[in-house]
């Protein structure tokens, strides 16, 4: 694919700025659809895809955890590992207003406001892996080293 025909969205700046190098991959979006449309319609496996999902602490401290497309959050092992009385997503508009993002086209790259990112430690033992590039039906494919380079992202383990 050209690079003509790729949305230019802030996560893609983000990218472009920190000389990291993606494949996109658009594909038609469904809403509600999820990392398990993506993964049929680009022909890879879920578990390869991450989800970019915007929690808060019960204090109202927001941040983003990203996970494999297969698996949950265990939202009480995200309260212990931050050691908060509990863990929530938060609302569409709150996520919306926090990362400049739509759900379904949250990317962790370029948010409005620099969240702590918080990563499943088994994607970075992925080679490649594709999180969302920050338009709804838009992948990208980087190297999960990449999370922690740009953005810092510690790793955690609250999948399920």
């Amino acid at each position: 694919m050209g690079n003509d025909n790729i949305p230019i969205t802030t996560g893609v700046r983000f990218l472009r700025e920190q000389s990291v190098r993606f494949t996109p991959m658009l594909y038609n979006y469904e809403p509600k659809g999820g990392t398990a449309v993506s993964a049929r319609e680009l022909g890879i496996e879920e578990h390869r895809i991450i989800k970019t999902l915007v929690m808060q602490s019960d204090p109202k401290h927001p941040f983003i955890v990203l996970m494999h497309g297969d698996k949950e959050v265990s939202t009480k092992q995200m309260a212990r590992i931050l050691g908060v009385k509990s863990v929530e997503p938060v609302s569409e508009q709150t996520a919306f207003r926090l990362t400049g993002y739509q759900v379904g086209g949250i990317s962790p790259f370029g948010t409005k406001q620099r969240l702590p990112v918080y990563a499943e430690k088994s994607i970075f033992t992925l080679e490649r892996i594709v999180i969302n590039g920050g338009k709804r039906g838009f992948l990208v494919e980087i190297d999960p080293a990449e999370l922690k380079r740009t953005l810092d992202a510690q790793e955690v383990e609250a999948g399920i």
